[in-house]
């Protein structure tokens, strides 16, 4: 399965052991991704910084619930999968709580670079941060399973045979959720990219 999982194995097997170190190491690789992952479902940096808290604390609790068998990224994606869709059906049954919440850029929100290797200028990065925001709302109105296999592949760069573990589905239904994922964000940002002119994107279906 490679040397990333044998790592992971061997850091998890010290955490079942209670090795402080261990878990401090898991936490350190992989809370940056983590955090990423439930800021782009939910939108929200305050609720995935306390989510991702939330995500390391089960992951210690349950150490003893992981299986050498299993690769660790989709034990841990999985655990963070079920708090999102929690969160979001909690949202959906107390939809005045989040109707005023805010939706900051996230800290760590990547920064795309001009080719040259420059860094942009003021409007440049304006634009550029404009995008992001225009990008982060279409994707807030996908369908849950469709932004979290988009998500799982694009940006956590998963296999499709690990997200389909992590979403519990068929192979062929991750592919035909990433596609029709691609394609609806394609038809929100053509019009944008091209005249710069912005449509209100409809919220996700409710569930």
């Amino acid at each position: 399965m490679g040397s990333q999982h044998e790592d992971d194995v061997a850091l998890m097997q010290g955490v079942q052991r209670g090795e402080l170190r261990a878990f401090e190491a898991i936490v350190q690789k992989y809370r940056q991704p983590v955090a990423n992952l439930i800021y782009r479902m939910l939108g929200d940096a305050a609720e995935a910084e306390d989510l991702t808290q939330n995500v390391f604390v089960q992951v210690y609790r349950s150490a003893d619930r992981y299986r050498v068998s299993a690769r660790f990224t989709t034990w841990l994606f999985t655990i963070a999968k079920n708090l999102c869709l929690n969160e979001l059906r909690r949202r959906s049954r107390h939809p005045a709580e989040s109707l005023d919440a805010p939706h900051p850029v996230h800290e760590d929100e990547p920064r795309h670079t001009l080719a040259d290797g420059r860094q942009p200028g003021p409007v440049a990065a304006l634009l550029e941060e404009e995008l992001a925001a225009k990008i982060q709302e279409s994707l807030l109105a996908l369908p849950e399973n469709q932004r979290l296999a988009l998500l799982l592949w694009r940006d956590e760069e998963l296999a499709y045979e690990e997200i389909a573990a992590v979403l519990g589905c068929w192979l062929t239904a991750v592919k035909s959720l990433i596609h029709r994922a691609r394609e609806t964000l394609k038809r929100r940002l053509k019009p944008y990219l091209r005249t710069g002119v912005w449509e209100p994107t409809p919220g996700p279906p409710q569930l």
